[in-house]
């Protein structure tokens, strides 16, 4: 029994059509200098035959593969999948293709190490330039472009898109604190990204501007994630002096802080209101709905994008770091405890 070719190479589109591989090469990179007729004829075999040229190959001839690659921490974090809509709707009308890379959770190298692997095997022949999420290293090898989503750096080495974190985090602790709300308990984010740093500093700057005293112990750090915004909630909640309100720095740490106080029996928002960061598509589902900070994370993708293909074709960006205005959007998840007495005072 014969089994077919699964590779199509150009000798096989050339000879199918009675021509020469330089001819079909001259129509694969749209050479002025062949007939209509001819190049409609090579365009149909291709179809036929399922011909595709390789990115290394397609980078040799024109020194472009119109590809962009993506580099994720966690292909199935809701953040990450965000950014993936944004940037999938910017290489649909920009004309890119796209090549994603994730840790996947190996154990044999750090975080910062996969990411400065995935950047270099990305680099030149198989990407025009690159775009990193959240990344834990603050170096990497590459002679393309690169734009980082969520940087780690107060002043980026390379061109950047991050949220408005701070103005985010003060609009939510300005919300609460007009609820009424004066113990209010924070768990933040990964320390070593400025989108955590920046939204602890919205939130001590919106006790401040109450003339609320910062207490360290109804801060926690946590890592975005849903487990150790449970376990922070956790200890918030177990204080002799409980927090009435949890502003968690993410949904997904706001999802855990639900998780801990079904736990020991408390209602929310009748006995803990609750804000994240992010609007994530979940917290509009859970129940109760989820007060939280809408950053635009598809958008964040699409502007990424959009800086990156201008860097690409060699056009100027306006700045080195672009910023996504934020939004509160109120939910189900708090309530005013005017007119109660503050356990804190009586």
């Amino acid at each position: 029994m014969n089994r077919a070719k699964t590779t199509i190479t150009i000798r096989d589109v050339a000879q199918a059509a009675g021509l020469s591989v330089s001819t079909v090469s001259r129509v694969l990179n749209n050479k002025a200098d062949v007939s209509p007729q001819t190049s409609r004829k090579v365009r149909q075999v291709i179809e036929e035959l399922g011909y595709t040229s390789s990115l290394a190959a397609r980078s040799m001839r024109s020194r472009r593969t119109n590809v962009i690659g993506l580099v994720l921490t966690n292909v199935g974090d809701p953040f990450s999948v965000q950014v993936m809509r944004g940037i999938n709707q910017a290489i649909v009308e920009f004309g890119y293709d796209l090549i994603v890379y994730t840790g996947g959770g190996h154990q044999e190298q750090s975080p910062a190490e996969q990411e400065q692997r995935y950047v270099s095997l990305l680099d030149s022949s198989i990407t025009d330039g690159m775009i990193v999420v959240t990344p834990t290293a603050t170096t990497f090898s590459t002679a393309s472009p690169l734009v980082v989503v969520d940087p780690n750096k107060e002043n980026p080495d390379y061109p950047a898109v991050i949220a408005d974190n701070r103005i985010g985090a003060l609009q939510a602790m300005e919300y609460l604190i007009g609820l009424g709300h004066r113990r209010i308990g924070f768990i933040n984010g990964r320390p070593d990204l400025q989108s955590a740093n920046q939204r602890r500093q919205g939130y001590q700057d919106g006790l401040r501007q109450a003339n609320l005293t910062f207490d360290p112990e109804l801060v926690q750090v946590g890592d975005y994630s849903v487990g150790t915004g449970f376990t922070s909630a956790q200890k918030l909640l177990q204080l002799s002096n409980p927090p009435t309100a949890i502003f968690a720095a993410n949904d997904q740490s706001a999802f855990g802080v639900f998780r801990a106080a079904q736990e020991v029996g408390l209602s929310i928002p009748d006995d803990l209101s609750v804000v994240g960061f992010d609007n994530t598509p979940e917290a509009a589902y859970i129940n109760p709905t989820l007060t939280t900070v809408d950053q635009s994370v598809d958008k964040l993708g699409y502007a990424a994008t959009e800086m990156l293909i201008r860097l690409i074709e060699g056009k100027s960006v306006a700045g080195n770091l672009y910023k996504m205005p934020t939004q509160l959007i109120v939910r189900a998840s708090c309530r005013a405890i005017a007119g109660r007495v503050d356990r804190e005072t009586g």
